[in-house]
């Protein structure tokens, strides 16, 4: 195993939830500034999503073109020059474009950093070095918020930082090999239907952390001002979700090595309606410190274990093509969450946030216990075409 390339493809990827984990909540907060209501930051907030789905449909056939490591390069730097435009042209209209153009450069990086990552590990070490690549981006997301608190939210610093960064990552990428071998039709992101068919749980478990990584960096700030709090408190709070985010994907990833992974991944389902349910009730209570640390830690768990499973199975165009409808679902989640929860917080509850999460996650423990949930990591009999063996 290519130690080196493992951390800088690690570390090129989690740059970027870094650079998200500034801009997302500054857009949002900007937008709040100039008096936009929760349905028009939902919408911006949904932009990304639109580019995503556009972005996971083109990895393939850029990655087949240009080759991974040049591709994965070259959409760092695009997304660079989208965010310094984010302060060039403060209009919200043309932020909509920029956010667009983000989402489709970072969704090739996710689906070939991602593919990249699993490529490279062992299986035996599979589920903790996939776990401390989650830390590692969670970390990132969870000193985005401070930063940005370090750099204000006045001026257009936190844009120009976050360019800087996504030009950095590129740069860690030079000369690393071991990238997935990609053909430009065979991972052109087509059947997603057979993939969501075959794994539920899974495609509902990403759709859900997408949900939740898109709410909880645009829309739970506004959410938390809207309840009382101040700026900083809410942003600190923000912080608090990553840090459960964060904390617990090396124990999820240790635990996903020695016992079985379906079994974990129902435990965090379980773990995340719980816990959203409560929020509500205890937002002005101290009690609501451990419970936004659970909730990140729970949601953050059904993510890197459907990475888990998925990168067990797929080697090359198999593995990029199941990471691309993984983003697929990922842009669906995104699109769906903020959507969702804006027109739900402006017009029926302004604790939408935390109950649709408890209903997603209540959805997911549904799937997760029928019968063949997890029908082919389980037993592999059913594997799609181009599945690596075991």
């Amino acid at each position: 195993m290519n130690w080196m390339t493992y951390f800088a493809v690690s570390a090129a990827v989690v740059i970027v939830g870094l650079a998200l984990g500034v801009t997302l909540p500054l857009v949002s907060l900007r937008l709040e500034a100039w008096g936009y209501g929760p349905f028009a930051i939902g919408v911006m907030a949904a932009m990304p999503a639109i580019g995503v789905l556009l972005g996971a449909r083109l990895t393939g056939r850029l990655a087949g073109w240009f080759g991974s490591p040049q591709t994965l390069r070259l959409c760092l730097l695009a997304s660079a020059v989208s965010v310094s435009l984010l302060a060039v042209w403060p209009s919200y209209p043309l932020w909509l474009l920029l956010r667009l153009l983000i989402g489709v450069s970072l969704t090739v990086v996710f689906v070939l950093g991602e593919s990249w990552i699993n490529q490279l590990v062992e299986d035996r070490l599979r589920g903790r070095l996939v776990a401390l690549y989650g830390t590692g981006f969670a970390l990132s997301q969870l000193c985005g918020p401070l930063l940005l608190t370090a750099l204000g939210t006045a001026s257009d610093r936190g844009f120009w930082v976050s360019a800087s960064l996504l030009v950095a990552g590129s740069l860690l990428l030079i000369g690393r090999t071991g990238a997935p071998a990609v053909d430009a039709h065979s991972a052109s992101g087509k059947g997603l239907g057979l993939f969501c068919r075959k794994l539920p749980a899974i495609a509902w478990a990403v759709v859900l952390f997408a949900a939740f990584e898109a709410m909880v960096l645009t829309l739970l700030p506004v959410y938390l001002l809207r309840e009382g709090f101040a700026q900083q408190m809410a942003l600190i709070m923000v912080s608090t979700v990553v840090v459960g985010d964060a904390a617990l994907q090396l124990p999820i990833g240790w635990l996903a090595d020695r016992v079985p992974r379906q079994a974990l991944m129902r435990a965090c389902g379980v773990i995340l309606l719980g816990s959203s349910l409560c929020i509500p009730a205890a937002l002005h209570t101290p009690l609501i410190w451990p419970l936004l640390l659970s909730f990140g830690a729970s949601a953050g768990g059904l993510y890197t274990l459907s990475l888990i499973l998925v990168g067990q199975r797929y080697r090359d165009d198999a593995l990029v093509r199941a990471n691309a409808h993984i983003a697929l679902l990922w842009g669906v989640g995104c699109l769906l969450g903020p959507l969702s929860t804006g027109a739900a917080s402006q017009w029926l509850s302004g604790h939408a946030l935390p109950l649709l999460m408890a209903l997603g996650a209540l959805v997911f423990i549904v799937l997760a216990w029928r019968r063949g949930a997890f029908s082919e990591v389980e037993t592999g009999n059913e594997a799609m075409p181009g599945a690596a063996p075991r």
